[in-house]
């Protein structure tokens, strides 16, 4: 991007929009999860990632790539997939794209650079 487009401040989301966003998302998994003691992605167990988290092959071959390269744990892999199914859910789209993958892997990322 160019600075004129990262300066300017008229252009992305107003902060209502965002919260409607995650809004229909909350209730999206609050949905998900109805009847059950889990209220949100991160609470999700091995089976409900299974369940839950469907992933597109090249989401999926991206996330194998990351974990060798990055030598990421079982844990991490976990992590990467349950932020990966809340931004597919702020997208209000059912299966997990490459985009997805990639945006929660760079948030893993940043999260090792600051600990």
């Amino acid at each position: 991007m160019r600075y004129k487009e990262l300066a300017d401040q008229s252009s992305g989301e107003s902060s209502a929009d965002i919260r409607a966003r995650v809004d229909r998302a909350r209730a999206v998994q609050l949905a998900r999860f109805q009847g059950r003691k889990v209220f949100c992605n991160a609470q999700m167990s091995p089976r409900d990632l299974k369940r839950f988290c469907r992933i597109e092959a090249a989401a999926e071959k991206l996330l194998e790539t990351a974990m060798t390269k990055l030598g990421l744990s079982a844990r991490a892999y976990t992590r990467i997939l349950k932020v990966s199914r809340t931004i597919a859910d702020l997208d209000a789209v059912a299966a997990i794209t490459a985009a997805h993958v990639a945006e929660a892997i760079q948030y893993r990322s940043l999260d090792r650079a600051f600990h």
